[in-house]
């Protein structure tokens, strides 16, 4: 009997990716250029955009759909033709963060119920260690009325999508692969051969593969957490971070992370899917919870230091005026999960300072349901404060006659990644 990747190759069968989302789009196209896809989402809305060649993300251009085999459906019926299933869902964190599982157990009852006799289940889903094989293969196991490895196969093969990157793609990043045994793992590493153009690296079990994703975003956590605390410290003693980084860096083994905001849909929230792994091995995980505790804590703390320096400047707090430039969670993406610039907006808000914001890659209905304000297309004048907290492309270049344009004459402006340090000459400037 053929193998499930030649059966793929040969159209006999499909493959079905489930959750279309910065992850799952990107992979259904990659291999709906080899084989017959079906992109599986619950959201009519998005899949509508995608039949007419739309990425909703507005990471893809329109060309990345042409030559691929691909049917954009929410049908269980049509997700029944496949034999290989991709899951793909968002896992995020809740208010309390807690790992919040319900879209992941949500899309794997789908398969569930789906599922065949020599099918083959592989996550991508970000989750803590042993989620795989204690959460989704007894759940798979019960809607199918299957047992894993002996009637489907399961494989885990973490995600490395990077939005808004250009450079580090899903071809020519190297994929880690796992199987719940040792011919899924062949398996699924062919699969992914297939896309993967640099290869893929075959980890000896389901949880390295967890763990591996994990740690990613863990170890840059902890360290910007380390340098978010150190820019604290310096400044207090009125020096910039910055200027300091650059300073050590001329030291070969010197690792220069920057300070700033963490947030989005990784490096803000994986580490709490590893702190709650932690807990319940009865391990109070002290580094990487302290790492979360600073880098939440950042955004509140960048809004205070604004005031503070608007009282030096001895204005009115209330009824201030502030014009932040960006929402997204990073430059030149149009994501807003999880965005830590929101702390900064309700911190000044909190002081009774009115707040602009402007974006050119959000959309502001999506910001208004997310997080109860509208953005503005275009900045308005007489800001006491002008915070550039997002680095995107159309911010970069600004003259300090652009900025001061914006602002009262003695305006402040706050430049959280440092942007302008060194090319603001009249401006009251202020970085991390």
């Amino acid at each position: 009997m053929s193998s499930i990747t030649e059966q793929l190759l040969t159209h006999q069968t499909r493959l079905a990716v489930v959750g279309l989302g910065y992850v799952g789009l990107p992979l259904a196209l990659a291999f709906a250029r080899h084989f017959s896809v079906i992109g599986f989402d619950i959201n009519e809305e998005r899949l509508e955009k995608m039949r007419r060649g739309e990425d909703p993300s507005r990471e893809l251009p329109r060309e990345a759909f042409d030559d691929c085999d691909i049917t954009f459906t929410a049908s269980l019926d049509l997700l029944r033709e496949a034999r290989f299933f991709i899951i793909a869902v968002p896992t995020p964190i809740d208010n309390s963060n807690h790992p919040d599982l319900r879209a992941l157990l949500g899309a794997t009852r789908s398969v569930g119920q789906c599922l065949k006799v020599g099918d083959y289940v592989c996550y991508e889903s970000t989750v803590y260690p042993g989620c795989t094989e204690e959460d989704c293969i007894p759940l798979l196991e019960t809607c199918s009325g299957l047992k894993a490895v002996v009637d489907f196969k399961v494989g885990y093969s973490p995600e490395r999508i990077n939005p808004g990157d250009r450079q580090h793609t899903l071809q020519n990043t190297p994929k880690i692969v796992s199987g719940c045994d040792a011919e899924a793992l062949e398996q699924v590493a062919a699969v992914y051969e297939t896309v993967v153009t640099v290869g893929v690296h075959r980890a000896p079990s389901i949880k390295v593969a967890e763990a591996g994703k994990i740690i990613e975003n863990t170890q840059r956590d902890v360290n910007i957490a380390l340098m978010n605390e150190l820019s604290i410290i310096f400044g207090r003693m009125g020096i910039n971070t910055y200027d300091v980084i650059e300073a050590a860096a001329t030291k070969w083994n010197f690792l220069p992370f920057s300070p700033g905001l963490v947030g989005g849909h990784c490096i803000g929230v994986d580490p709490y899917y590893l702190v709650h792994k932690a807990l319940a091995l009865r391990y109070h995980p002290q580094i990487i919870a302290a790492g979360r505790f600073i880098n939440d804590s950042m955004g509140g703390y960048i809004g205070k230091k604004v005031v503070k320096q608007l009282i030096r400047k001895g204005k009115a707090i209330l009824g201030a005026r502030a014009l932040v430039l960006g929402i997204t969670f990073k430059e030149n993406v149009a994501d807003i999960r999880n965005s830590k610039v929101v702390d900064i907006v309700n911190e000044l808000k909190d002081y009774g300072v009115e707040v602009d914001v402007v974006d050119p890659h959000a959309e502001s209905t999506e910001v208004a349901r997310a997080y109860g304000f509208s953005l503005l297309p275009t900045p308005g004048a007489g800001y006491d404060v002008v915070i550039l907290a997002v680095a995107h492309r159309e911010f970069r270049d600004w003259t300090e006659e652009q900025f001061a344009a914006l602002g009262t004459p003695d305006l402040l402006l706050v430049d959280i990644k440092g942007l302008y340090r060194g090319r603001i000459s009249h401006l009251s400037y202020w970085s991390l």
